[in-house]
């Protein structure tokens, strides 16, 4: 667990956030049906990664039972991508029983009236706030996605690189959730500007979190 601005956070391996003093759920970057928009211009991946990203959320709902879920932005590729969207996926994030909360992203500015839920700009909860995109002006409890935080370490000849949190106890960037999304260093000026002292990368691993120092 982690504070940020007042507030506790649990860090899930898996790359999502539950706040236990408001049975709340954070995702960011989901980025449904980016396969199938590769695919439109030519470049053919597997398209599964819309159901293997609603499997993980599935997987992150039952271990904590939210009664609110926060989705930062991009949950959607593209403007299409909603409409794009196969029946069985669209029964998988409907069985996800939730007060959601869609923040708007700049891949989908105005998510589909069908999810339900509530669309906003940002959303206040406690000491918290979140949005998609961090601002580079600094506002205490700040929440956001939008990055993609990557980390390296090295150790022994040995290297790994893996999706990650970024705090530094007043602001919070989230790793993407997203199969097939991708990651920006930590150290880029994009991240590492974001924060006037230390930070630290909370590396996912496959069982638990790992937090390391800049």
């Amino acid at each position: 667990m982690i504070d940020v601005n007042g507030e506790t956070l649990l860090l899930d391996p898996c790359g999502a956030a539950f706040l236990p003093a408001h049975g709340t759920l954070v995702f960011s970057d989901l980025h449904f049906e980016k396969g199938s928009a590769y695919a439109r211009g030519g470049q053919f991946l597997p398209p599964y990664d819309t159901h293997a990203t609603l499997r993980a959320m599935q997987g992150a709902v039952a271990r904590h039972r939210p009664v609110r879920i926060i989705a930062l932005g991009d949950t959607f590729h593209d403007e299409g991508a909603a409409d794009r969207m196969d029946d069985s996926a669209r029964a998988l994030l409907a069985a996800m029983p939730a007060d959601w909360i869609w923040i708007a992203g700049n891949h989908d500015p105005s998510p589909p009236a069908w999810m339900g839920g509530t669309v906003a700009e940002e959303y206040r909860l406690g000491g918290l706030i979140f949005r998609h995109e961090p601002q580079v002006m600094f506002q205490p409890g700040e929440v956001a996605g939008h990055l993609h935080p990557c980390a390296s370490v090295s150790k022994w000849g040995r290297g790994v690189r893996r999706r990650c949190f970024v705090s530094d106890g007043l602001r919070l960037v989230m790793p993407s959730f997203g199969a097939y999304t991708g990651g920006l260093d930590v150290g880029d000026v994009a991240i590492a500007g974001l924060f006037a002292g230390p930070f630290h990368a909370y590396m996912l691993g496959r069982a638990r979190v790992y937090a390391i120092a800049r």
